[in-house]
């Protein structure tokens, strides 16, 4: 499992942005700017190509500073998340019980499709149902992965079906190890299955898939003050109304492959129910 001790980097540094500084924000201004960590459902690179324009238009609207920070993989990010070393983020790994003591706050959501946990072969696999998984390797992108992961994962221990566990870091790397024929499996958010197929070219077929979840959230640490908070919410909600903000939205859409007209809402965290009883009900090594 990677740990926040291990290689990681900020993207900021490598692939990110500094976007100027409106006077009236003190407390960005303080800082040297807000920390932004969204998880990584891709490589590192493609994951900063894709939220680098939109937290660069979020920060001019809205007059606070922002700058991207991800890990090498998602576990490295998430680690970030829990340390308290950023103070904004796209993510669903704030659900247990422990983690909402943190006190992050979900303001908004990205609004597409519902999405579900998956476990997907290659469309010519001779493999047609999970039992014939055992004893196979399967990957999945890290062991904070909620829907690619924790909740795919869950299923086959619900069904005493005991794989060969392979993390890949994001889910790039999982699909890479599928195509090669490293593992005979994947678990996998749909989403992200549906962007992978269109970008590739290569057909899976789903063996499993869990009820339909909402996208992930945006969310705040406790330490961003109310005006900030705001600004930024607001500027979020408001790309889609904005010709400029239109643009960014579909062109990082076009790059991962999302469907025409992804954006977001306000939200106040109450769509995410089945996030919260997964932890109830799941078995203890996934919670």
């Amino acid at each position: 499992m990677n740990t926040l001790s291990r290689r990681h980097f900020a993207a900021a540094s490598l692939l990110g942005l500094t976007v100027p500084l409106l006077p009236r924000i003190a407390r960005a201004q303080d800082s040297g700017g807000y920390r932004f960590s969204p998880q990584n459902q891709h490589s590192a690179r493609m994951t900063a190509r894709y939220w680098n324009p939109i937290i660069a238009y979020v920060a001019t609207t809205s007059g606070v500073k922002l700058q991207l920070k991800i890990g090498r993989t998602s576990a490295d990010t998430t680690a970030f998340v829990i340390a308290n070393e950023v103070e904004f983020a796209f993510t669903n790994q704030l659900f247990s019980p422990q983690r909402e003591q943190m006190g992050w706050k979900i303001f908004g959501r990205r609004r597409t499709p519902p999405i579900h946990s998956q476990i997907v072969v290659l469309a010519d696999s001779p493999i047609r149902k999970l039992e014939e998984l055992s004893d196979q390797a399967v990957a999945f992108s890290g062991p904070e992965a909620l829907v690619a992961y924790r909740i795919a994962y869950a299923q086959l221990l619900n069904r005493s079906i005991a794989v060969q566990v392979a993390f890949s870091g994001n889910m790039d790397a999982v699909f890479a190890q599928l195509a090669g024929g490293k593992v005979r499996a994947v678990g996998t958010n749909s989403q992200l299955t549906d962007g992978w197929v269109q970008r590739k070219g290569t057909r899976v077929r789903v063996l499993w898939q869990s009820e339909p979840l909402y996208d992930l959230p945006l969310m705040a640490s406790r330490k961003v003050p109310e005006r900030d908070l705001l600004a930024v919410s607001r500027a979020f909600v408001q790309m889609s109304r904005d010709p400029k903000g239109q643009s960014v939205l579909a062109n990082a859409a076009d790059l991962v492959k999302l469907p025409a007209g992804t954006d977001f809402v306000v939200s106040d965290g109450s769509e995410y129910g089945a996030y919260r009883s997964f932890y109830k009900t799941a078995p203890a090594s996934v919670r």
